[in-house]
């Protein structure tokens, strides 16, 4: 069947499909789109006729183009069509929905959709997100044209390639193409924060739902606090489980926190225990103080440790922690002794012991000590982290630079911990 150029969808709604003698069938209403390789396609018309509703095959088809549409079938051959909400269809389904635009990583909205021959099938070749969609769904394209001439201006063509659109709907998934789910997940985590904040909470569950564990932790953390429970609390336990263990301690506390106590409950008796027991520590200390921002994933070995010993040890413990700026030197019973920066450790010797190069003399904090404190301190001497100790001189956790950037430049809405 021939298909004649390309055009858009919106400049054949309500355009009249003729039978073989040259009479009307009825005026398109819609067109019903499928899974299709490499690109959706249009499976077939949706035409209306005295109110009433007819599906005109694709392949009943005999001229398709901006001009003539035209059936080798007469209107005897219709077949009745009732609105079905399992089908796709462009005007209903796609125009005006919100996407991501994998490519720009941003959430646009689709003002028109453009069709493109593709041996004998129409396929879904971009969508139109800009002024001109409208215009021309509006009929006045043309006008617009002439008056931004007039006004030595152009109206530009502000298309997006199907390639690079990630749908939100549940019913459009189904015809997005790997490739731009691939693109989505490889965004950097503000960004995909960034779209999701844009968008409905239901649209961004459903695009965070797309996510593996690790992104969907990464951009998580990215996200307001009140997104970050609405999310987590929409999805099942085991799923969301599965995103808090791949985030560091403090960010997981952070998060589980804003939860109502069911939901806590639920994703900490789902997690390692040793999982749940480092984020309920956190959990335990009063916000603005050391304890309620610091994180007690750290890296820590004995004074009796070689260089070499350490190194090696190093490269299997630092796939688990976020920060790692310094190795700490405990004893045997966990209390802080030294502190090895990790430009000291690769420029030593191999055999030579972490006792003979640790510094002894370090600035430490409680976990009472006030945020701002300890915000003081850490500017004050330089430190990109600080370590966090009880009474005793043992060692709980560390508050890293960054953490104290978070919250001396906080995000709009402050998080409060909750004890769970």
């Amino acid at each position: 069947m021939p298909f004649f150029s390309e055009l858009f969808v919106s400049e054949i709604l309500r355009k009249p499909v003729l039978d073989p003698r040259g009479e009307e069938l009825g005026r398109v209403k819609d067109l019903v789109v499928v899974k299709g390789e490499p690109l959706p396609k249009i499976s077939s018309l949706v035409i209306e006729k005295k109110r009433k509703l007819f599906n005109l095959p694709w392949s009943d088809l005999s001229i398709f183009n901006k001009r003539i549409i035209a059936a080798n079938i007469y209107g005897a051959g219709l077949q009745s069509y009732e609105l079905r909400e399992e089908d796709l269809l462009v005007a209903r389904d796609i125009f005006d929905k919100q996407i991501v635009d994998a490519n720009g990583a941003k959430v646009v909205r689709v003002n028109d959709v453009k069709l493109e021959g593709l041996n004998t099938e129409a396929v879904l070749l971009a969508v139109d997100v800009g002024m001109r969609g409208i215009m021309r769904r509006l009929g006045v394209e043309r006008g617009g044209e002439d008056l931004m001439g007039f006004l030595r201006m152009s109206l530009p063509h502000n298309l997006i390639s199907w390639n690079y659109i990630q749908p939100l709907e549940p019913k459009l998934t189904a015809i997005s193409l790997t490739v731009t789910r691939q693109m989505v997940a490889e965004l950097h985590p503000a960004d995909l924060a960034a779209i999701i904040s844009q968008v409905s909470r239901k649209e961004g569950a459903i695009l965070f739902k797309g996510l593996d564990a690790e992104t969907a932790a990464e951009a998580l953390s990215e996200l307001e606090p009140d997104t970050q429970a609405a999310i987590i609390t929409g999805m099942d336990t085991d799923k969301a489980a599965d995103i808090i263990e791949e985030m560091p301690p403090d960010e997981a506390a952070d998060v589980i926190s804003d939860l109502s106590a069911e939901k806590a409950q639920e994703i900490l008796g789902s997690l390692e225990k040793e999982d749940a027991e480092d984020i309920q520590e956190l959990m335990g200390h009063e916000e603005d103080t050391a304890g309620g921002i610091m994180t007690n994933a750290f890296i820590a070995y004995r004074p009796e440790t070689s260089v070499k010993e350490a190194i090696e040890s190093f490269r299997r413990d630092a796939e688990e922690v976020e920060t790692i700026y310094y190795i700490y030197v405990t004893d045997a019973e966990e209390k802080l002794k030294g502190v090895v920066s990790l430009r000291e450790l690769l420029l030593s010797p191999p055999e030579t012991k972490l006792s003979d190069i640790m510094v002894t003399k370090f600035k430490t904090v409680t976990p009472e000590t006030d945020e701002m404190q300890v915000a003081g301190i850490i500017s004050k001497y330089n430190l990109v982290a600080l370590p966090v100790v009880d009474s005793e001189g043992f060692i709980l956790g560390i508050v890293a630079v960054d953490d104290i950037i978070d919250r001396i430049l906080p995000p709009a809405a402050k998080r409060k911990r909750r004890k769970v």
